[in-house]
């Protein structure tokens, strides 16, 4: 499988989208792999954590963003799930399940219906360690700073303004893989 022919399909023209789609993904997907190549002992599937990361954020030109030249109509909260039905259409569940369990830490269930989220009522935490890298990995990069890695307070404090659960995963996660 080839993300960018996948990426291709939804984003034909070169523009400021898809040039911050790529830049960005290609950010996580390189500190997705470095993590990964930390740990052989976890036994994770490079090639699937490359190509994954690449996809996680292929929803976004469904979404409202205009900082980062998204003009869909769908929330921006919306654009993993959507870009997982885009990644399942194609023919790759477990990609799509990263797309759509990559966004803050995950989102429980609980989550979604306290806050009434406009995502699917079900739990959307990444669950295999190769979900967990990859959704870790794109917390140490935003799309407005391109090529710029957060430090580690930075990027917990990012995720920590969405409840304290999602700062102790974040934090769970520095203790397993750095």
């Amino acid at each position: 499988m080839n993300p960018l022919e996948i990426i291709d399909k939804y984003y034909p023209e070169d523009n400021e989208l898809k040039h911050i789609l790529l830049v960005h993904s290609r950010s996580v997907a390189d500190k997705a792999l470095e993590i990964a190549r930390r740990h052989p002992e976890f036994n994770l599937d490079l090639q699937f954590i490359e190509e994954a990361a690449m996809l996680h954020d292929i929803g976004i030109f469904l979404t409202d963003a205009d900082g980062i030249h998204c003009h869909g109509t769908r929330p921006y909260i919306c654009h993993g799930y959507l870009g997982a039905e885009l990644v399942a259409r194609e023919g790759f569940p477990r990609h799509a399940r990263v797309c759509e369990r990559h966004t803050g830490t995950g989102i429980t269930l609980k989550q979604i219906e306290e806050q009434q989220l406009p995502l699917p009522h079900h739990d959307l935490t990444p669950e295999t360690m190769e979900e967990q890298i990859i959704c870790f990995a794109d917390k140490f990069f935003s799309k407005t700073k391109l090529d710029t890695e957060k430090s580690i307070e930075k990027a917990r404090n990012s995720v920590a303004r969405f409840g304290e659960e999602s700062g102790e995963r974040f934090d769970c996660w520095c203790r397993l893989f750095l």
